[in-house]
């Protein structure tokens, strides 16, 4: 038997518990397709897609009890990095129909993949373009409620303030995933967050939160933030 229950913290997230145990879920925007070959369960004529620890960041600082998810029904959310769209296919299904992410990659070759997700999801935007400019996207991209950093550069805090300063709301809220080996791989993770989060807040940005996010990814945090 599935059961299945809203998130008691995360609005948009949902616990699934099967035989095979717990798991996190979001409500499926497009029933009956699959982004990357996650279940699927149909529970009182609603669909819910299993949300996978390891592979998805978000979901890995959800379960490692983050403070907040500022991600909800209608946000304009601004991903830079979002890759293949495994976690903004996610974050796709809990912004629903009103929201829209703009969805930032580099890649040629893995935006093909974006953009086969986003055929299926219109408030999904691809954008191939180069997180370290971000008035090269500044025809497509809207002001956004939240950013979403989940790009492997040394000077990934910059990147991200950079964006912010264009498209982040005042009240707007950041998450940034700190990928310590991509950044110096001769000094300790916890000296690297301490001194991505000194980016951060000389950047303007409080930190709210900080969670390690082992065991799912090893060296790597999340951290949340906004404007003071």
């Amino acid at each position: 038997m599935v059961m299945v229950k809203s998130h008691p913290k995360f609005s948009g997230v949902y616990i699934i518990e099967d035989i095979e145990g717990r798991k996190l879920a979001t409500k499926n925007l497009v029933p009956g397709f699959k982004v990357y070959g996650e279940p699927l369960y149909r529970v009182n004529n609603e669909e819910f897609r299993a949300w996978d620890l390891f592979r998805s960041k978000l979901a890995a600082s959800i379960e490692k009890g983050i403070a907040d998810v500022p991600i909800r029904e209608g946000s304009y959310v601004l991903y830079l990095g979002a890759a293949s769209g495994t976690t903004a296919s996610h974050v796709s299904d809990i912004i629903g129909e009103k929201g829209k992410v703009f969805c930032i990659e580099f890649a040629p070759r893995v935006i093909k993949e974006l953009i086969e997700v986003s055929l299926h999801r219109k408030n999904m935007i691809p954008i191939l373009g180069d997180a370290r400019f971000p008035m090269s996207y500044r025809y497509l991209v809207e002001n956004v409620d939240v950013i979403y950093c989940d790009i492997a550069q040394p000077d990934q805090a910059e990147i991200l303030l950079e964006n912010a300063k264009i498209y982040l709301n005042k009240k707007g809220k950041i998450m940034i995933a700190i990928k310590a080996r991509s950044i110096d791989v001769t000094k300790e993770p916890s000296e690297i967050f301490k001194r991505e989060i000194d980016i951060l807040e000389k950047g303007g940005i409080k930190v709210l939160d900080i969670k390690r996010l082992d065991p799912f990814d090893k060296d790597h945090a999340m951290i949340l933030g906004g404007y003071t």
